[in-house]
């Protein structure tokens, strides 16, 4: 059974950094597109970064040099790397693998609907 699971979340104040785990299990996940997607209370889920079978990667405009996405394959896990925080970046974090290799293009890291199975999220939030 292919299984994501993230962690890593917390509550951090502005300005500091976390990094999430995706851990997978039932399939080896650098034979798949890894993204990772945020929604914040009241907003629709949002692609943040994803890392091709590749390595190819891709950021949203809001956190380009500040979030790192890399794999390990030894520990068939994915990361988030993410620092200098800001209380926009407060959501729900979760990690998504596209089985089907629907997504071809950078372009199309971030369509929800090209990724067929989803961790059930981590809570990141940033206050003072």
């Amino acid at each position: 059974q292919l299984r994501l699971v993230e962690s890593g979340g917390g509550l951090v104040q502005p300005g500091g950094s976390l990094r999430l785990s995706c851990a997978a299990s039932g399939f080896t996940l650098d034979y798949y597109t890894i993204g990772w997607f945020r929604q914040a209370p009241g907003k629709e889920r949002e692609g943040v970064s994803c890392i091709s079978s590749s390595d190819s990667t891709n950021y949203a405009d809001s956190v380009k040099g500040r979030f790192t996405i890399s794999r390990d394959n030894a520990k068939n896990t994915v990361y988030l790397q993410m620092n200098s925080l800001k209380p926009e970046d407060t959501g729900v974090y979760y990690c998504a693998a596209d089985s089907r290799s629907m997504v071809t293009t950078v372009q199309a890291m971030f369509v929800i609907a090209y990724y067929d199975y989803w961790g059930r999220g981590t809570q990141v939030t940033v206050s003072s």
